[in-house]
């Protein structure tokens, strides 16, 4: 039977879907499960999400790896929880040291943007301060995966297909492995097609036993080291070997009655938090109304012009997070938003590749997890012989020695990765969250609006058709975006763009809350290819 696995050319609809006892929700069905398969055994919601991870890096290799970053925001027994799993620069690259390598910038792909990976060292401290069940196990559903392989979903295809050209036109020999283990027929991968890598399964397994010993200074360690060196990358042994997690934390905001929970910087979950507060001294009495998406996306662009300027590693922010938060400035920030559109000082956001996850257990633990390549796959280099691909978030640095986000040995960048979760009165309703690059804190606020402003149910709230500001008075709207509305913000002073049919840049998200009835309420959109496991 023949049959295109990625067009859907009629409307299609998602129900919401209930549990008591545990529920996984993540972009791709067969990690849910591998998260939702721990629960059964035992565990808790943080070995759910571990595994879950674990498994992402296998079966939506398009958004993350093995090198990846992570973050998370734990509800662990009444108290909240995060954790900063993102690695610095490596100790030698310096603004001298790119030039000296003669780079003006650091460039988008490559060995030169790598920065040190967090995301093993996030899976082994949750592990050790939450989890219930032995480390090793909860690597082994992504263990069998890589070894006797999967058939890749279609989403993932797409984003997959898009990667293979992206990198083919690098002329990089850094990135020849990359082709060896994602295209090995010399293609990119369709959807239904059974794809497998044996030395991933070997790496994941040699973490499972060390528990990341040999990820963070033993054998897997010195083969990234080694390859880095061979292309004239920076990452070393020693970098790997220095880097710890940071348990942080949470900042939050109260909106509508609810606090809203973002993780501090380097993350932009403060935006979403700045936004919020710039939009809660409205009254918003309807969803679909050109004065509500030009509020919307005013603040956004005001969040952002601040978070751009600002955001970067917390020891080396010139400006508190205490101030960009208060009440006083989100009023002064309010005042800036007329009724035609303007242009903040401010940066272009990039889309980027994430893959985010929710879990949630029948004791009430629930955890909000994000882990990322940034672009897609990444860098673009996966180290021969272990399935390991290596982030490029170094590319997010500034090279003006004047910007807060300044490249510096040993500094951690602006991140895009942002996990977000919600209580009310002290009590957990759940975590959320919406993988895209730049677009992330965007649906944040419209998704958390869509659901206390206008009583959307969590499916519903993800569904909704939603825009995007890309630069300027850029706005870039869904293709199912109401017409009228779009030449009414015309009118308004935004150039509004519309989206193609079936685009994966406006975010790809999970809710997992629970309702007054105590249930667990699960949601996962139809832009990406995810369910919700549930028990």
């Amino acid at each position: 039977m023949n049959y295109d696995a990625i067009s859907y050319p009629y409307a299609s609809r998602r129900s919401l879907v209930y549990g008591t006892n545990g529920m996984v929700a993540t972009s791709q069905p067969l990690a849910a499960q591998a998260g939702l398969a721990m629960l059964k055994q035992g565990g808790n919601a943080v070995d759910a999400a571990i595994a879950t991870a674990a498994c992402l890096t296998v079966v939506e290799p398009s958004g993350n790896g093995m090198g990846s970053d992570a973050f998370a925001i734990v509800h662990m027994k009444g108290k909240m929880y995060g954790l900063n799993s993102s690695g610095p620069a490596p100790k030698s690259l310096t603004i001298e040291a790119l030039k000296k390598a003669g780079y003006d910038k650091i460039p988008k792909f490559g060995i030169i943007p790598v920065t040190v990976p967090g995301a093993p060292a996030a899976w082994i401290n949750l592990s050790r301060r939450f989890g219930r069940l032995p480390f090793a196990k909860l690597l082994e559903p992504a263990i069998d995966y890589a070894e006797h392989g999967f058939a890749v979903s279609p989403v993932i295809s797409k984003l997959w297909n898009a990667a293979f050209y992206l990198y083919r036109v690098q002329n990089d020999p850094a990135l020849k492995p990359w082709f060896d283990v994602f295209a090995p027929q010399g293609r990119p991968l369709e959807a239904g097609e059974i794809w497998r890598s044996p030395d991933h399964a070997a790496s994941l397994r040699s973490i499972a036993e060390t528990e990341g010993k040999s990820f963070y200074g033993g054998a897997l360690a010195e083969k990234i080291a080694a390859f880095s060196k061979k292309y004239g990358g920076f990452l070393t042994v020693e970098d790997l070997a220095n880097f710890k997690s940071e348990w942080v934390e949470p900042l939050k905001v109260n909106y509508r009655g609810y606090d809203i929970w973002e993780l501090p910087p380097n993350g932009q979950g403060l935006v979403v938090l700045m936004a919020l507060n710039i939009l809660k001294g409205f009254d918003f009495t309807e969803r679909d109304c050109m004065e509500t998406y030009h509020r919307q996306i005013e603040a956004i662009k005001l969040a952002f012009a601040d978070g751009l300027t600002h955001i970067t590693d917390p020891k080396m922010m010139k400006m508190s997070v205490e101030t960009l938060l208060s009440e006083a400035y989100a009023e002064e920030r309010r005042k800036q938003i007329a009724k035609m559109a303007q242009i903040p000082q401010s940066g272009r956001p990039h889309n980027g590749g994430t893959v985010y996850l929710a879990a949630a257990d029948g004791e009430g633990n629930m955890v909000s997890y994000i882990q990322s390549n940034f672009h897609g796959f990444g860098s673009g280099v996966v180290i021969p012989g272990t399935g390991i691909s290596l982030q490029n978030r170094g590319f997010s640095f500034s090279v003006d020695p004047h910007h807060a986000n300044c490249l510096a040995p040993g500094k951690r960048t602006y991140h895009t990765i942002i996990p977000g979760f919600i209580t009310q009165n002290d009590q957990p309703v759940g975590p959320f969250g919406i993988m895209g690059g730049y677009i992330q804190p965007q649906a944040h606020v419209q998704v958390l609006m869509n659901a206390l402003d206008f009583h959307l149910n969590p499916q519903a709230a993800l569904d909704a058709p939603r825009w995007q500001w890309i630069e300027g008075n850029k706005v870039e709207v869904e293709y199912s975006f109401p017409e009228y509305l779009a030449e009414k913000l015309l009118r308004s002073g935004h150039q509004v763009m519309r989206g193609a049919i079936g685009a994966t840049t406006f975010g790809r998200g999970q809710i997992i809350w629970r309702n007054s009835y105590g249930a667990l309420t699960g949601a996962t959109e139809p832009r990406t290819d995810g369910i919700v496991a549930v028990w």
